[in-house]
C-alpha cells in the first residue's frame, strides 16, 4: 500500500433512508469518502457528526490548529535529521477517519471490555466500521508500509460530555520512532553493542521482552524529544514533572505536565510501545515509542481561547485574528462574543432499558447545533415508589456571533424534549 492510496479524499457525506442514527438501529446506507457504508444495530453516526469529515482545520492555512501542527512538526523536523541533514520524521495528516473496529482497538491491543468500545464512547458506522478515535488507529497500518519515524495528524472523534473544554470532534497529533540495534547504539555514544531484547520479566521499568538497558536508553531518547517539545512550545523556563499511567498500547507509559498559570497542565501521553504490536506489524529487530496530544488542548492554552466551539467558526472576528500569523506568533486571542446566555431547565424520567447520557448529549448537538454552549447534569434522583430514575439538565444557550432571544430559546429547547421522548424514549416531567 502507497501514502497515497492511505490518504482519504475530502469526505462528501449523505446519509440515505436513514430515520435516526443515534443510539437506536436505524436500516439504511451512509456514504463516506465516496464508500457506501451498510448500517446496523451498531450505528450511532449522525447527520451533524459526520458533517465534520473532511473540513481538515489542521490543514487550513493561519488556523489555530494548522499553527500548532506546524509549530510541532518544526520542532521534530529540527532535532530529528537523516543523514543526508533531511527530517527523518514523515507526516502523515490526510488519513480517511473511517477505520475498522480492528485498526482502532484490536491492533492496539485495547481489550475487549474496555469502556471505549462502548457505543457510548465511540462513534460506530457499523459493526465493523467506526470513526477513529486516535490517530494511533494508523499505526500498524503506517509500520507495515516501512514508516519508522512519523508524525501521524488527523480529526478524531468521541462522545462526549458538552462544555467549553469538549467536544465530540478534535485533533490529534502522534509521533512514533522506531530505533534499530544501530540507533540504540548511537544513542549511548559508546561502542558497546547493546542487546534489544531478552526472555525476562514484565516489571515497572520494562516489558519481558525488552533489556532493562534498551528500555531505558529508549525512555531517554522519548523524554528527551518531549522535554525538548515543551519547552519549544512553552518557554525554556517550564517547571515539569513525569507521572506515570497506564496505556493498553504502551509500557510503561508516562504523562508529561507542565507548571503553567499557577497550575499542573496534562500536555500529552507517551511511552514505548508494545512489543506485540510491532511483531503482528512485521517488525521483530526494533523498540519504538510513541506520543499524542491534542492540537484544541495546546491551542486554547497557548492562544488563550476559552471555547473550543471557536474552532470550527468560520466568522471573521476568530479567523482574522490569526491572518498571516507564523507558528512561533505570539497571539492572544480576543473573544468576539459578548452576547448574553440563556438557560433551560428539562427534566425527565428515564427509560427502564439502558440510556446514557452520551446519547442525550449527541441529539441536544444535533438539534441545538452552535447555538449550545454547555449542558449540566444538575439533579439526578431515583423514585423510590415509581421505581424510575429521573435527570434534569441545564443548557446553556450562546451563540458565538450573534444574540439569541428566549423566544429563539424556547423553540430550540421544545424541539429538544420532543426528540428526546422520541429518540431516546424518555417521559418529560
Amino acid at each position: 500500500m502507497s501514502i497515497k492510496s492511505l490518504l482519504g479524499l475530502r469526505a462528501t457525506v449523505r446519509l440515505v433512508g436513514l430515520r435516526s442514527l443515534s443510539s437506536s438501529s436505524a436500516e439504511g446506507t451512509v456514504l463516506v469518502n465516496q464508500k457506501i457504508y451498510q448500517t446496523d444495530d451498531m450505528t450511532n453516526v449522525s447527520p451533524k457528526i459526520l458533517s465534520h469529515i473532511g473540513k481538515n482545520l489542521h490543514l487550513q492555512r493561519y488556523h489555530p490548529l494548522c499553527l500548532i501542527k506546524e509549530r510541532i512538526v518544526s520542532y521534530i523536523y529540527s532535532k530529528y535529521r537523516g543523514n543526508r541533514g533531511n527530517p527523518l520524521f514523515s507526516v502523515i495528516d490526510q488519513m480517511d477517519p473511517v477505520v475498522t473496529l480492528e485498526q482502532n482497538f484490536d491492533s492496539l491491543l485495547v481489550p475487549k471490555d474496555h469502556v471505549s468500545r462502548n457505543k457510548s464512547d465511540s462513534y460506530y458506522v457499523n459493526r465493523e466500521y467506526m470513526l477513529r478515535a486516535h490517530t494511533s488507529a494508523h499505526q500498524t497500518q503506517l509500520i507495515k508500509m516501512g514508516l519508522d519515524n512519523f508524525l501521524a495528524v488527523g480529526d478524531v472523534y468521541r462522545r462526549d460530555e458538552i462544555d467549553k473544554s469538549h467536544y465530540p470532534v478534535f485533533h490529534q497529533i502522534e509521533g512514533v520512532r522506531l530505533l534499530d540495534r544501530i540507533e540504540i547504539d548511537k544513542l549511548t555514544g559508546t561502542s558497546e553493542e547493546i542487546k534489544l531484547f531478552e526472555n525476562g520479566d514484565k516489571t515497572t521499568y520494562k516489558q519481558a521482552v525488552h533489556t532493562l538497558d534498551a528500555a531505558k536508553i529508549s525512555e531517554v531518547d522519548l523524554k528527551d524529544c518531549l522535554i525538548g517539545l515543551a519547552k519549544h512550545l512553552f518557554g525554556d523556563k517550564i517547571e515539569y514533572r513525569w507521572v506515570d499511567c497506564y496505556f493498553p498500547f504502551t509500557h510503561p507509559s508516562w504523562e508529561l505536565e507542565i507548571f503553567y498559570n499557577g497550575e499542573w497542565l496534562e500536555v500529552l501521553g507517551c511511552g514505548i510501545m508494545e512489543q506485540e504490536i510491532l511483531s503482528k506489524a512485521g517488525v521483530n529487530d526494533k523498540v519504538g515509542w510513541a506520543f499524542g496530544l491534542g492540537l484544541e488542548r495546546l491551542a486554547m492554552v497557548l492562544y488563550g481561547i476559552q471555547d473550543i466551539r471557536v474552532f470550527w467558526s468560520t466568522d471573521s472576528g476568530f479567523l482574522s485574528q490569526f491572518e498571516g500569523a507564523s507558528p512561533q506568533s505570539n497571539i492572544v486571542f480576543k473573544p468576539f462574543s459578548k452576547h448574553p446566555q440563556c438557560y433551560n431547565d428539562i427534566s425527565f424520567w428515564l427509560p427502564k432499558e439502558s440510556f446514557s447520557s452520551n446519547d442525550f448529549y449527541d441529539l441536544v448537538r444535533d438539534v441545538g447545533g452552535e447555538n449550545v454552549e454547555q449542558v449540566n447534569l444538575v439533579d439526578d434522583f431515583f423514585h423510590k415508589k415509581k421505581g424510575l430514575q429521573s435527570h434534569c439538565y441545564r443548557i446553556t444557550y450562546r451563540h458565538m456571533s450573534k444574540v439569541l432571544t428566549q423566544d429563539e430559546v424556547n423553540v430550540m429547547h421544545k424541539h429538544i424534549e420532543q426528540e428526546a421522548v422520541n429518540r431516546l424514549g424518555v417521559v418529560i416531567r
